[in-house]
């Protein structure tokens, strides 16, 4: 295809540049190797770089982080949509379907934003993790594990999350996996805050992360007894999602906005 020399950078869960979660996203042939997309990814040196391979049905998507490679990624997936909206290569009234390592995930236009449905994450509650209090600064009011080693920590009010101050040289030493902090925000129009550590993949902290909304859609849809609610990642670059519990499906919905694109010289 024209465009497999081509890379993109887009600010995902975002209306604004400079906002959100960037990931990079390109479209490639049979011929790259998975030792290229990590070189390519270390590259970029983002959260998240997404590598498109069509295919009969839609695309073939895989997910890399400076250092590793991940299952899932939600910022990567909409940034993905966007660009495959965007040129074209897909009529904008149809849906998007991805073929992810261990998922199908499609994503469809809503107006001028994205919706993406993705796996319900399992929860199960476990003790508090040893040293907590002294790896991220408050002691939790519970503590769930789920899916892709997510560890959730809900805190007792959003000035918890906030004033946080992760030792991510303690929790890469704890292994305490992907740790997601998140309490119920103090706004009326955001159901619940949060902000997202992933040290072992070389990602201190997340700007925005879609695909912890598959653990956190369901345990606040419990608590508040809403499937349609608002979230806030409390970043530095900030991002706002909407999410939905639908059986054992979630849908986030979010915008995304192209900031360059570049030309390959290798």
């Amino acid at each position: 295809m024209i465009y497999t020399n081509k890379i993109y950078h887009v600010d995902a869960f975002t209306k604004k540049p400079f906002k959100g979660n960037p990931a990079g996203v390109m479209i490639i042939d049979h011929s790259v190797t998975e030792t290229w997309m990590q070189n390519m990814a270390a590259e970029m040196n983002l959260s998240e770089t997404a590598f498109l391979l069509p295919s009969d049905t839609g695309f073939n998507i895989r997910y890399f982080t400076p250092t590793h490679e991940v299952p899932l990624c939600g910022h990567a997936t909409l940034a993905s949509a966007h660009i495959v909206y965007e040129l074209g290569l897909t009529s904008k009234s149809k849906p998007i379907l991805f073929k992810a390592k261990e998922a199908n995930l499609s994503v469809e236009r809503n107006n001028d934003a994205l919706v993406m449905d993705f796996p319900k994450y399992p929860l199960t509650k476990i003790a508090t993790p040893f040293q907590f209090k002294n790896m991220i600064g408050f002691e939790p009011l519970e503590v769930y594990a789920s899916s892709y080693d997510w560890i959730i920590a809900v805190a007792n009010d959003e000035n918890e999350i906030l004033s946080a101050l992760p030792d991510f040289d303690l929790i890469k030493k704890s292994r305490l996996g992907h740790l997601m902090i998140t309490a119920k925000s103090d706004e009326d129009e955001i159901d619940f805050v949060v902000r997202c550590f992933a040290p072992s993949l070389g990602i201190d902290e997340d700007p925005v992360t879609g695909s912890a909304h598959c653990a956190l859609t369901p345990l606040w849809a419990e608590k508040l007894d809403k499937k349609d609610m608002h979230s806030l990642q409390l970043s530095k670059r900030t991002g706002r999602l909407q999410v939905g519990l639908r059986d054992n499906r979630v849908q986030i919905m979010g915008h995304a906005v192209t900031i360059f694109e570049a030309s390959l010289k290798i």
